[in-house]
């Protein structure tokens, strides 16, 4: 793997008594699809805050592009590049598609209606018409309220605005939760369009199906730590779910009497995890 476009290295974060990272470590190229996969309580979500700016360690480093950074809001990681779909969308329901497009990055009109704050609302459809068509994201109209878009067109909205604003990353946290089949399958061309543009992407979900689908590269969290890294196309479902599980660990433990590793035939560099 080529040098990191995003790394986190021993980042420790607590909730009072509660542990979410402990030491945790990650890496992302350019280009690439990651699933980030771990039980519930493994850490994900909390990292995922993280290196999307909404949260701050309490240890470690983030870095972009080899460079230490750290994050005291969204807005700066959006800045450097860096943008998140929650898993609830985060979409003005009674708004347009390109409304909330550009919500927070409205677009005035020129001249004095420009300068007294008049927007330039057929700009702004304009672009958010290009971009949909660009990504494949089909809208039965742009002049309606999101809510009255479908499931599958509410999720590429969300998304299609992501891709809009980042130049480096993008987080997906349960993009298809909720979806049915023909949905879901447009979400993941949706995915794999993202990833041809050369935006990374981190893919935090429970559904195996979709990270064996779109991912090249799985990052397994259990207990706040990185416990395993496979080749998507390497690695079977049994290892990953021993290793989300622990059973790997403690099989591979248990053979050779050192401490817990994870190579395997999928692992991508054989390393250990403590």
């Amino acid at each position: 793997m080529t040098r990191p476009l995003l790394e986190a290295r021993g980042v420790v974060k607590s909730y009072g008594q509660v542990d979410a990272l402990r030491g945790t470590d990650f890496a992302l190229s350019e280009g690439e699809v990651v699933a980030l996969i771990g039980d519930n309580g493994a850490g994900k979500s909390t990292l995922a805050k993280i290196l999307s700016g909404a949260e701050s360690p309490d240890a470690g480093q983030v870095l972009i592009d080899g460079r230490p950074v750290r994050f005291e809001s969204v807005e700066q990681a959006r800045a450097m590049g860096i943008e998140t779909v929650y898993q609830d969308l985060a979409l003005c329901a009674d708004l347009t598609p390109a409304a909330n497009f550009f919500l927070g990055r409205e677009v005035l009109r020129s001249g004095l209606l420009g300068r007294l704050g008049f927007l330039d609302h057929a700009a702004m459809r304009t672009r958010t018409r290009q971009e949909c068509e660009r990504l494949g994201v089909l809208l039965k109209s742009d002049s309606v309220p999101v809510s009255t878009l479908s499931g599958g067109q509410r999720q590429g909205v969300a998304v299609a605005r992501a891709v809009t604003w980042a130049r480096r990353v993008v987080f997906m946290d349960e993009p298809t939760a909720a979806l049915g089949v023909v949905q879901t399958g447009r979400v993941l061309d949706l995915i794999r369009s993202v990833r041809d543009t050369g935006v990374a992407i981190v893919l935090i979900t429970h559904n195996m199906q979709d990270v064996r689908a779109v991912s090249d590269r799985i990052e397994v969290l259990r207990l706040g730590r990185r416990v395993a890294r496979f080749a998507t196309a390497r690695v079977s479902m049994e290892e990953l779910v021993g290793a989300m599980t622990g059973a790997l660990e403690q099989d591979l433990a248990a053979a050779d009497g050192d401490e817990p590793r994870l190579p395997g035939p999928g692992s991508m560099d054989g390393e250990r995890h403590r």
